[in-house]
């Protein structure tokens, strides 16, 4: 008796010490944050890689759900409510699940993240979108399972998905004009001159109504004692925009005289650019 205590004595003691031996996982857990616009989007996924065999076709079969990685869901989270082939996604976290075929791929993105890969029973009710991808041949073999955050700009992003020698890329939408927008008409009730430039420069910037951002900019410029050079410089842009070319060179050679006497190059340059594209040099 004492001999069989010794035995599983030592192989408990055994266990313990392998337990403490950390190896690499076949599949490494990867975690991307993104900033689209105003909404984070984190995306959790573990990424296999091919080690000479053939991945669709074959590995992952054509026409079968895919948990789209290993191991548990891949997940993705928006901070926001977004827009994916037309449907409205809630703020919070998805399953992300593929049907690859050869030219297309059937992206889902699942209300329910908790799964151990694909869900034991499928329910219909938890498809939040489901959005058919082209494949894009690549040029080169990707080794390991690569999702990215491609095309990002203020409103949308792409969720790239990349293995073997294909791409699929689907768009999401993020709510950034509409927060930005309702932002500044509730600043608008009592804004300071920051509110207002930042306002006008936005408008600038994402091609809005250019009259307004005019009156804003100039509005911001009045309740401010010195403006500098950075905020002359858009002053003058928004004032080209509006066709008033007068009004905008006489703002640049302000943002010139400015510029160099702040010994900024980048902003001389840009200057001297516009001056020059407006006819003024």
């Amino acid at each position: 008796m004492k001999k069989l205590l010794c035995i599983i004595a030592v192989l408990a003691v055994s266990f313990t010490v392998n337990a403490q031996i950390q190896t690499p996982a076949p599949s490494p857990f990867s975690k991307v944050e993104q900033k689209v616009g105003l909404t984070d989007v984190t995306l959790e996924y573990s990424r296999p890689n091919m080690r000479d065999r053939t991945i669709f076709g074959d590995l992952v079969p054509y026409g079968k759900l895919w948990r789209l990685g290993a191991n548990a869901n891949t997940k993705i989270t928006f901070s926001d409510d977004v827009t994916i082939g037309g449907n409205t996604l809630k703020a919070g976290s998805y399953a992300v699940y593929a049907t690859p075929n050869e030219k297309t791929w059937d992206v889902v993105f699942y209300s329910d993240a908790s799964n151990w890969g694909t869900p034991r029973e499928w329910d219909d009710s938890k498809v939040a979108a489901k959005v058919t991808a082209e494949v894009y041949p690549l040029p080169m073999k990707i080794e390991t399972l690569t999702m990215t955050f491609d095309d990002v700009s203020s409103g949308s992003a792409v969720l790239g998905m990349l293995w073997e020698n294909a791409y699929v890329g689907v768009e999401f939408k993020v709510p950034t004009d509409a927060k930005v927008s309702a932002a500044i008409e509730k600043t608008m009730n009592g804004p300071s001159a920051n509110d207002y430039y930042a306002s006008a420069v936005y408008y600038l910037q994402e091609g809005k109504d250019i009259a307004k951002a005019k009156a804003w900019m100039d509005k911001a410029m009045s309740m401010t004692e010195k403006p500098a050079f950075w905020q002359l410089r858009q002053q003058s842009l928004i004032y080209a925009k509006a066709g008033d070319k007068k009004a905008a060179i006489e703002t640049a050679k302000k943002s010139l005289a400015g510029a160099k006497e702040a010994g900024n190059d980048d902003y001389v340059k840009m200057n001297m650019d516009s001056l020059k594209e407006w006819g003024a040099m």
